[in-house]
């Protein structure tokens, strides 16, 4: 009985990294290349690399509940998490600022 809830929770927590690292690996494909130059952070293809193996293992790790991939919370999906977590915690506010300048005042847009 503890066994398939604790199951399900390492589920529920496998598809929620999914999500996170899908969602840092979408927001990074519609950033442009020249953002990521501008705050001097990594560049975007190697973001791209790192979100998209953060997104396969994440992904690997969550339908390994039902017997096709990693089966279990491991290194790699504990991995994909910390990933994310620093893209979408530092790169993505910094990238985002860019391009949304122009025509502020003091007072909002105008």
């Amino acid at each position: 009985m503890i066994s398939v809830g604790l199951d399900l929770v390492f589920w529920v927590l496998s598809i929620i990294a999914f999500g996170m690292s899908a969602w840092a690996l979408f927001h990074a494909a519609r950033t442009p290349a020249r953002a990521f130059a501008v705050t001097g952070k990594q560049t975007k293809k190697l973001w791209l690399i790192i979100l998209g193996l953060a997104a396969l293992f994440s992904f690997a790790s969550a339908v390994g509940y039902f017997g096709i991939g990693l089966g279990q919370l491991n290194i790699f999906a504990i991995a994909s998490v910390v990933a994310a977590g620093i893209y979408l915690a530092d790169v993505k506010p910094a990238v985002s600022e860019i391009g949304k300048g122009g025509n502020q005042g003091p007072y909002g847009p105008w």
